[in-house]
């Protein structure tokens, strides 16, 4: 990938004009620009949604301590998130909305119609002290990486994933969508097919909003069916471009291996895409407290893998669902691991168990007693059966059938 330096404080992204994207003034530079580029941002490590929402463990905090503890993260190849200014983000979002965020965030109360509005205020997605500054500085970092790739490459954002973000609402945890700003960034540099594949266990209503009909954006989903937001049906193909593969609680190892080699890489494949977006939501691993899903985080990493067989020269990785700090943790420093070429088995140093004994969880009977391999290694054990589910076989079958929507002209 080329490095790309900032013209002054600010980027030319998309419809993102200069000096409306950022409020970071620091540029971003780059040693390593043949590597995979890690974005991050420290404001993870002490926002919370509240002592009692799902996202009060920390995830981006981990990965970057994780990652570091085993010397995965050199200076050169991390970007300090920028925070995306109003005017980037209404590129997509009402800014009302945005104008919303920030108002909330000064006060630390809602006002009007916040509530009835604009979805702020909720018990899912409650007022607390970063309400627009956590989420821009996610969304910034979509944006950037949609920059940074139109020459090509590899970029890690595991604070992206906001996939259920609305343009005038918040919606289940999102307040923005970074990943629809992501491929809109990327659409503005020239990279005009884009692939997103989504295994989060709950479907990304967001994004198939933002990108329903459009010929050019191939749209994946496996997700766990009758979960919220209830979306995404096997027969709903977002005007023609989606791939929605509901599946049933239990879903293993063995089962997404099927999907991977007969219906996600089969789909890009016969797309041709210039470009992946990959949401890779660890809420589908075994003892998430809120999905039901069987697999290990080997039926992630195989995914990305798959992908990055591919041979597609731009690839964006974010991250999404979790919220078992361990799992959350130790699966996507994995993806960062993989990224790189780092072998992700083996015992842990000490430096880096110390990283993961040090998180706490209360949220399901595992969490609070956590087994050893949470602390001791990154690889779960694989969640594998001898056969593959009869229904995920015949749903798969189903779409990979249908044909995919007519190239648009250029």
């Amino acid at each position: 990938m080329r490095g790309v330096a900032a013209r002054g404080p600010f980027f030319i992204c998309g419809k993102f004009p200069v000096g409306l994207l950022f409020f970071s003034a620091a540029p971003a530079k780059f040693s390593d620009v043949d590597k995979p580029i890690f974005i991050g941002h420290e404001i993870f490590r002490g926002s919370s949604y509240g002592e009692h929402h799902p996202l009060r463990v920390p995830r981006v905090s981990t990965v970057i301590d994780l990652a570091r503890a085993l010397n995965w993260l050199p200076r050169g190849q991390f970007i300090t998130s920028p925070r995306a200014k109003p005017k980037a983000l209404q590129v997509w979002h009402d800014p009302a909305y945005i104008a919303a965020l920030q108002r909330v965030e000064a006060a630390q109360e809602i006002e009007g119609d916040d509530l009835t509005r604009f979805g702020i205020g909720t018990v899912t997605n409650p007022v607390f002290g970063e309400i627009f500054r956590r989420p821009a500085t996610a969304a910034g970092g979509s944006i950037l990486a949609g920059e940074l790739l139109s020459q090509g490459g590899v970029i890690y954002n595991p604070a992206g994933g906001t996939h259920h973000g609305m343009p005038g609402r918040a919606n289940g945890f999102c307040y923005l969508n970074d990943p629809v700003l992501a491929m809109l960034s990327l659409r503005h540099h020239g990279v005009r097919r884009i692939a997103y594949v989504d295994i989060d266990a709950h479907h990304c209503d967001g994004v198939a909003a933002g990108f329903a009909g459009d010929p050019d954006c191939l749209m994946i989903s496996v997700h766990e069916e009758r979960l919220w937001p209830r979306t995404g049906l096997i027969d709903d193909d977002a005007g023609g471009n989606a791939v929605n593969l509901p599946v049933p609680r239990g879903f293993n190892d063995t089962d997404m291996a099927h999907v991977r080699e007969a219906l996600i890489l089969t789909k890009i494949a016969e797309f041709e895409p210039e470009a992946i977006v990959f949401l890779c939501g660890a809420d589908g691993v075994v003892d998430d407290p809120l999905a039901h899903l069987g697999m290990s985080n080997n039926a992630h990493w195989d995914v990305l893998r798959g992908l990055m067989g591919l041979g597609v020269p731009r690839l964006l990785v974010l991250g999404g669902g979790g919220y078992n700090p361990w799992t959350v943790g130790r699966m996507w420093t994995g993806i960062w691991g993989i990224l790189n070429g780092y072998d992700v088995g083996g015992m842990l140093p000490d430096v880096a168990e110390e990283v993961l004994r040090g998180l706490t969880f209360n949220g399901n009977r595992r969490g609070r007693n956590p087994p050893e391999h949470w602390f001791n290694t990154l690889q779960d054990a694989p969640q594998e059966d001898e056969e593959i589910c009869e229904a995920v076989v015949q749903r798969v079958s189903h779409l990979a059938a249908r044909p995919m929507m007519a190239r648009r002209p250029y």
